[in-house]
């Protein structure tokens, strides 16, 4: 053996030498890995038997998934509008929470007979929980939105893990099949709570509607012609109503005016029958004064129908009632002078000795005679009219009076009947919304019922794995094996760096600066050294039986049970 010569012992009094390491070449490393090689191989076998071992007692676990797709209606929502508004991505996650909820989840693991080890260790709830972990339900994007959109899914994938093949393909289809019958019930009674909800509240909408209809009927039975609402009615009518009487008053006027013409011509022809004899000084003085007082008689007429009409308008002290009444009175004054002095003229003249003209032909007697007569007759009936007319104008008089009572009575109480009006409108407009959307959600009710609407159709049946999933036995023995490894070469690196012993003549020369004559080996007993190697190799053999024992059992035990 090469010797293992050592740094020189300082003296008790020197200081502590500190002297750098020198770099390591190819050879030294060699001749690292060569000393310290039990170091390094031991914990890679270790690691190496550690990980074989592990991964073929870790029990197989194999995933079966099967696939759900969700189908559309098959009437158009344009046509009839779903009772449920959540997307099905939604919907099948509150699913998930009902299916695997602790009592289902208890069911399935009692019905098939699943985790028989873990249930004699382990309480039920962490079972449960256990077997919950092992089911996914992700969706399933399409292609053209792999971003994963809100409502792009048009498929959900369920999966189960478990050690035993044929049972995860029956728990998978038993989860297809409760999720597709949980669909079918759920939206059917989603759909008819949503229906007798809206029932509900449209009776109690047509209740509230009836009550304001029964209080609004008995206001306008109350307050009938007098309502605020026909306030604007009440005005037109009571406009049209003067409009009309405006129009009596002038007929009125213009009969009058025709009936004092004709009196007056009556008159005149009278006049000429009676005194055909007569002396005619001043016929123009006369005529003239004859058309004045027809003149201020037909004014005065007009006057008195204007203040008719005034007077049943306005109160006596308005002033325009007061001035129509001066004006008639000066009328009146004036008519009654010129009578006056006509009746003096008369006077006069019959005073005064009469000159008698020849008697006039009969013959104009008998015309004068016949137009009298035509004119008493026009004036009977202008007479027939004038009280026609005063009949009519006393009619509309009351309806004006009527109305103006409707209208000065219109009740105080306004806002109510506008919070009535407003409250029955509200409840007419609920109550009509109410009842198209009870319609809706009837139709929708039926159309859940004959399993038209949105439902889940199997897609992919539940599949049969025929390789585990889990474990990767080779990652996990490779992955054993590089630990084991990186585990030696850390040990074997930290001895080398503890160790401050000089190793060979590099290590002399560098350290010393001496110059090397010659090397004497170390010499021990082959007796010692033959012991010591024996008792190596029957550690070394007696570790490597025993993981390969190990190996082997574990490969055998998998393969057994497997089998």
């Amino acid at each position: 053996m090469s010797p293992e010569p050592t740094l020189p012992t300082p003296a008790p009094t020197a200081q502590p030498l500190s002297i750098a390491r020198r770099p390591l070449d190819v050879e030294d490393y060699l001749d690292i890995a060569r000393r310290h090689k039990s170091w390094i191989f031991a914990p890679t076998f270790a690691g190496l038997v550690i990980s074989v071992t592990a991964a073929f007692l870790w029990p197989d676990t194999y995933v079966s998934e099967a696939r759900i797709r969700v189908v559309p209606p098959q009437v158009p929502e344009r046509y009839v509008a779903s009772n449920v508004n959540t997307e099905m991505t939604e919907r099948v996650m509150a699913m998930a929470q009902t299916i695997l909820s602790r009592a289902r989840l208890a069911d399935l693991i009692n019905s098939h007979g699943l985790y028989p080890r873990e249930r004699k260790r382990m309480p039920l709830e962490d079972v449960i929980e256990e077997m919950r972990k092992s089911i996914q339900i992700s969706p399933v994007y399409p292609l053209n939105d792999a971003g994963g959109g809100r409502g792009s899914s048009v498929a959900f994938r369920i999966e189960f893990a478990y050690e035993n093949r044929y049972q995860a393909q029956r728990v998978v289809q038993e989860l297809v099949t409760r999720f597709i019958n949980e669909s079918i019930t759920g939206r059917a009674s989603q759909s008819v709570m949503t229906t007798e909800f809206l029932r509900d509240k449209l009776a109690e909408a047509k209740k509230e509607l009836d009550v304001i209809e029964g209080r609004l009927t008995a206001y306008k039975m109350r307050y009938a012609g007098r309502l605020p609402d026909q306030l604007q009615s009440n005005l037109q009518q009571l406009n049209a109503l003067q409009t009309q009487l405006n129009a009596v008053s002038t007929s009125m006027s213009r009969v009058g005016q025709e009936k004092l013409l004709l009196e007056t011509q009556l008159k005149s022809l009278k006049d000429q029958w009676q005194a055909l004899g007569a002396a005619v000084e001043r016929p123009v003085e006369a005529a003239a004064k004859s058309e004045r007082l027809a003149q201020l008689e037909r004014q005065i007429l007009t006057f008195e129908t204007q203040l008719s009409g005034l007077k049943e308008q306005y109160k006596d002290t308005h002033p325009d009632v007061r001035r129509a009444e001066s004006q008639l009175a000066v009328l009146r004054r004036q008519r009654d002078a010129l009578i006056a002095e006509e009746e003096q003229q008369r006077k006069l003249a019959q005073a005064q000795p009469v000159r008698r003209e020849p008697q006039q032909p009969s013959r104009e007697v008998r015309a004068l005679e016949a137009e009298i007569k035509r004119l008493e007759v026009l004036i009977k009936t202008k007479d027939m009219d004038m009280e026609q007319l005063v009949k009519e104008q006393a009619r509309l008089n009351d309806l004006i009076r009527q109305f103006q009572q409707r209208i000065e009575a219109t009740p105080e109480s306004e806002r109510e009947y506008i919070n009535l009006v407003r409250d029955y409108n509200l409840a007419k407009q609920r109550y009509d919304d109410l009842s198209f959307k009870s319609s809706q959600s009837e139709i929708a009710t039926d159309l859940e019922n004959r399993k038209q609407g949105e439902t889940l159709e199997l897609l992919d049946p539940a599949s049969l794995p025929t390789t585990p999933t889990r474990p990767k036995r080779v990652r996990i023995v490779g992955a054993g094996l590089c630990l084991g490894l990186l585990l030696g070469v850390s040990l074997a690196g930290f001895r080398e760096v503890k160790d401050t012993s000089l190793k060979n003549l590099k290590d002399v020369r560098a350290y010393t600066n001496l110059p090397i004559l010659g090397s004497i080996p170390l010499l021990e007993s082959d007796l010692l050294v033959r012991r010591r190697r024996r008792l190596v190799w029957l550690a070394w053999s007696t570790g490597c039986l025993l993981g390969l024992l190990l190996m082997i059992g574990s490969v055998y035990y998998y393969y057994t049970k497997s089998g």
